[in-house]
């Protein structure tokens, strides 16, 4: 008996470190999980759902049965360099959704944890998702106000800068934008109300975000914003961007006419010879003079 006690005492020892390990494994699985889910909620969320259909991009219902966690983790590391190194699913994602993801800001472990939310979420392809609510129409007050909030007539609640500081829309009335980031004419038909909302409520890109950080939108300009894209979209056929070229030139050779009266006055007293001129004649003269 004396020999089997410490070799019960051992097994024993081992049974409970195991079954600690188990139970330190299995809250570590949910906190990675719960970690992956605030992470996906802070960028994720606004061009992707899960079981609730194509926002900016895919439906990631089900993706972790889809794709490996490898692949996975190296797609949404950096899905350029995926598109770069010629991998056939990266390319063709950007075909059908016409937009690279940018590479978030987030490390490779914190990017696991995201793929390991995801894979809780796995049984969600199952369920058919929610057919969106057909796109309200904004009124004309809504879209006055968003093309106003565009291109920088109204001021932002929060100081945030005007979306053409970097956006271009072809319409009549809007002056010519950045082109920094897209075209936003047909970004309506693309992404639709719930795309343009994600994306104004919880920027994806890195120089969005930045730009918006401390300076979010309300929910009452984001909405006229939409109902100006809306708008722009629909009519972008009949529309040219403003072109106020004439205007310029009108304008430029309306104020040369008093800049020219105003400089004409001024080289009226102006100096006709050398600065110096008459101190040499004055010295000429007083040689002469004594001369005499």
């Amino acid at each position: 008996m004396s020999n089997l006690n410490p070799v019960r005492a051992r097994l024993l020892g081992r049974l409970t470190a195991l079954a600690a390990l188990t139970v330190a494994c299995a809250f570590a699985g949910t906190a990675n999980a719960a970690t992956g889910e605030e992470n996906y909620a802070k960028i994720c969320a606004a061009c992707h759902s899960i079981g609730g259909g194509k926002l900016v991009g895919p439906d990631l219902a089900g993706v972790t049965t889809r794709r490996t966690e490898e692949w996975l983790v190296k797609f949404i590391k950096s899905p350029k360099a995926m598109i770069d190194a010629g991998d056939a699913t990266a390319i063709a994602l950007f075909k059908e959704f016409n937009l690279v993801m940018p590479d978030p800001q987030y490390t490779e472990a914190e990017i696991k944890d995201i793929v390991a939310y995801l894979a809780t979420k796995s049984g969600a392809a199952a369920v058919a998702p929610t057919p969106p609510p057909p796109p309200k129409e904004a009124s004309p007050a809504e879209i006055a106000r968003g093309q106003n909030l565009f291109q920088g007539l109204e001021r932002l609640k929060n100081n945030g800068p005007a979306c053409n500081s970097c956006h271009h829309v072809k319409n009549d009335a809007v002056i010519g934008g950045g082109v920094l980031a897209k075209d936003l004419t047909a970004v309506f038909t693309r992404l639709g109300t719930p795309g343009i909302n994600a994306i104004l409520g919880t920027p994806p890109f890195p120089v969005m975000a930045a730009a918006y950080a401390e300076h979010p939108l309300a929910d009452d300009e984001t909405a006229a914003i939409v109902g100006f894209l809306q708008d722009a979209d629909r009519k972008q056929e009949l529309q040219k961007p403003a072109d106020y070229g004439m205007k310029l030139v009108t304008y430029g050779a309306g104020g040369l006419v008093p800049l020219f009266a105003l400089y004409s006055l001024v080289w009226r007293k102006r100096k006709v010879g050398p600065v110096n001129a008459k101190v040499f004649d004055r010295q000429v003269k007083g040689g002469d003079d004594i001369a005499q």
